[in-house]
């Protein structure tokens, strides 16, 4: 059942690189780097919430949405941002609000491991951008797609990738899922003959980013969607690079759209966090699961959270714009082989990203013509204004070299086959001007 993959070199056909297949049963992923839940009746759908935000918030611009989606309007003592509630649990007055709450009338919190007052606002805030019913946020990204496929599969089930991935998603789901005898399988990015191929009567997800990382293919969603509903399979979509700014996968029938919020939503480069947004419904035994396991975030990190949340619209802004202008220089520079950036024509995946995107984010990966590593790390090195560090998303510009940051302890082969080339330069553009960052990036490129 397991065939080769391989990702071909030429460049213009990645990600249509034939019938492969990884099955976590047989090929595992090179490693590259007792209390009881809440009581269910507190998180019962029947629960009437207590009013946030405005009303027909949908019809809202982006930027309003940002600032008041998810808050109530008038906060304890007055205040116009939400308190801090550093809390681990909180109190009852007497038996019968207990008892109010555990029959799931009163809706409020009971310990910091089933909730917190500040998660609480900032899960409806995200909600409402994603035009989701429901988020549930989670310590970090990786946290909430763990957190998301412990609740959902069970030993004998199967899963079905399209290869190009955040590489610790892959390894979690090849390397530590297959022990509890969930099989993985992954097929060429935007392959759906060969993604409907892959699903078999166990098969129970469906799982891609889009846009990919590093990259940055998009993905027909509408077709994805279609395929998991076709064949009674959920579907899930990490939309990190693109945002909820830029794309709303659950738009086009997408069950899951999952998100680090590390990344864009926080966007200071100062937090860890992670979302799964969805149907209600759907998303019940997820956050069950996650009051037994416990991987929730501090109060600290969601008020930044929710900080960083107002100024989104604004910053993804000028995230695109920064990331299309230093893509087309990049894509005209003759020092530059090859420009991985949805927003160019010359991407593969141009017309889909042209069809379902606002924008095409700040994330840019580009080859250099003729080097190898220590030529490509030069270049690296020579930038003045990115500094060379791991994630995206954030204000300030970050560059890294994927073979040396993420893949160093990868084989030669295993680069080959997640297509990471020793000549591959990965850039997040921050919100410093456009002008400053082509200006590096130009005599970086002559070093």
């Amino acid at each position: 059942m397991t065939k080769n993959m391989t990702i071909d070199s030429d460049a213009t056909k990645l990600g249509r690189t034939g019938d492969s297949v990884l099955s976590a049963d047989t090929t595992s992923e090179t490693d590259c780097a007792a209390e009881t839940s809440a009581p269910t009746a507190s998180k019962s759908s029947s629960v009437k919430a207590s009013p946030r935000g405005l009303a027909n918030e949908q019809s809202l611009g982006a930027s309003t949405q940002c600032v008041h989606s998810g808050e109530q309007r008038q906060k304890a003592e007055g205040s116009i941002t939400a308190p801090i509630y550093a809390a681990s649990t909180f109190t009852f007055d007497s038996t019968a609000s207990l008892l109010r709450f555990v029959n799931g009338e009163e809706d409020r919190e009971e310990y910091g491991r089933y909730g917190n007052p500040n998660e609480k606002s900032v899960e409806a805030k995200l909600a409402a951008l994603e035009g989701a019913e429901e988020a549930i946020l989670y310590s970090s990204g990786m946290a909430a797609i763990v957190g998301l496929l412990m609740a959902k599969l069970s030993s004998g089930d199967e899963i079905v990738f399209f290869d190009q991935c955040y590489h610790r998603s892959r390894e979690f789901c090849a390397k530590h899922l297959s022990r509890f005898g969930v099989v993985t399988h992954q097929v060429p990015t935007g392959n759906f003959e060969a993604l409907e191929a892959a699903i078999t009567p166990r098969t129970k997800m469906l799982v891609s980013e889009s846009p990919t990382n590093p990259h940055l293919t998009t993905i027909d969603l509408e077709k994805f969607a279609a395929v998991g509903k076709s064949n009674e399979v959920e579907t899930l979509i990490d939309a990190t690079l693109a945002t909820p700014f830029n794309i709303k996968p659950i738009a086009y029938g997408v069950d899951y759209v999952l998100h680090s919020a590390t990344k864009y939503l926080g966007g200071h480069n100062d937090l860890l966090a992670g979302v799964i947004c969805g149907r209600r419904e759907q998303l019940e035994s997820v956050r069950s699961l996650r009051g037994v396991l416990g991987g929730v975030n501090s109060p600290h990190n969601l008020y930044l959270l929710e900080r960083g949340l107002k100024t989104f619209a604004l910053r993804m802004q000028r995230h695109n714009e920064n990331g299309l202008a230093i893509a087309e220089f990049l894509d005209a520079h003759p020092r530059v082989e090859r420009v991985y950036y949805p927003g160019l024509k010359s991407h593969p995946s141009y017309e889909s990203a042209v069809a379902q995107m606002r924008g095409y984010g700040g994330l840019i990966t580009f080859t250099v013509k003729d080097a190898d590593w220590e030529e490509t790390s030069r270049i690296v090195d020579a930038a003045k204004i990115p500094r060379i560090a791991a994630s995206l998303g954030g204000v300030e510009s970050l560059i890294e070299q994927p073979l040396v940051m993420s893949y160093y302890h990868c084989t030669p082969e295993d680069r080959v086959r997640f297509g990471i080339a020793d000549n591959m330069i990965r850039m997040s553009c921050g919100i410093e001007d456009t002008e400053d960052l082509i200006a590096d990036l130009a005599q970086a490129l002559e070093a």
